[in-house]
């Protein structure tokens, strides 16, 4: 019965003076760790937004935009970001903290400059797919505990689609491993996953 850790987005770009900080998301770093180095995972995979210098959720490919207005893209209500996780950048990089040589398996994400790509699992528009359903089905994954940044967001949509498109799979929120951009925001996400059947547990909770 193989455990999966998912890591979402523990990169600089997401953390105090990232382009994108997520309040405090550094703090999630040492309990990714922790856990890393427990023993008690089979598989360690993180995702790693990778955006094009060019990407369509970017204020700054729309004129007249600034960064967290309202937008349109790929057809849906778009929150325009600031320039982020740009391929090859520092700010891509994963938190030079994060015990990298742990992780198994990176899926990057957000390539297509056309659509976003919250989760780990597939865009926005939910049509096209990241492989990372299919991977975990080939390790024959049957418990993925899911952690990092942000919660209101990537971490919301990855555990959301984790119940949709892994059926029989038991997903599981580490609460004290995810940091959110609104408290509000927060709060609505992970009601929203528990009622989409994701556990809500605690890092000091997970025993071997």
């Amino acid at each position: 019965m193989t455990k999966v850790l998912l890591l979402i987005d523990i990169q600089n770009g997401f953390c105090p003076g990232g382009n994108l900080p997520v309040a405090d998301g550094d703090i999630v770093v040492p309990i990714a760790n922790s856990l890393m180095e427990s023993g008690h995972y089979d598989l360690i995979v993180a995702s790693q937004d990778w955006h094009p210098a060019d990407h369509g959720s970017f204020a700054s490919q729309h004129p007249g935009k600034a960064p967290f207005d309202m937008g349109e893209l790929s057809g849906q209500p778009q929150v325009m970001w600031p320039d982020h996780c740009v391929q090859g950048t520092p700010d891509a990089a994963f938190h030079p903290e994060l015990l990298t040589a742990k992780i198994n398996y990176v899926q990057k994400k957000g390539q297509n400059p056309a659509v976003d790509s919250y989760s780990a699992f597939r865009d926005n528009d939910k049509a096209a797919l990241t492989g990372l359903a299919a991977y975990l089905v080939s390790k024959d994954v049957k418990e993925l505990d899911i952690m990092g940044l942000a919660t209101d967001y990537c971490v919301k949509f990855s555990a959301l689609d984790a119940v949709d498109m892994l059926p029989g799979v038991k997903a599981r929120l580490i609460a004290d491993g995810c940091r959110g951009i609104d408290p509000k925001g927060v709060e609505e996400a992970i009601e929203a996953m528990r009622e989409a059947g994701v556990d809500i547990i605690e890092s000091s909770g997970i025993t071997l």
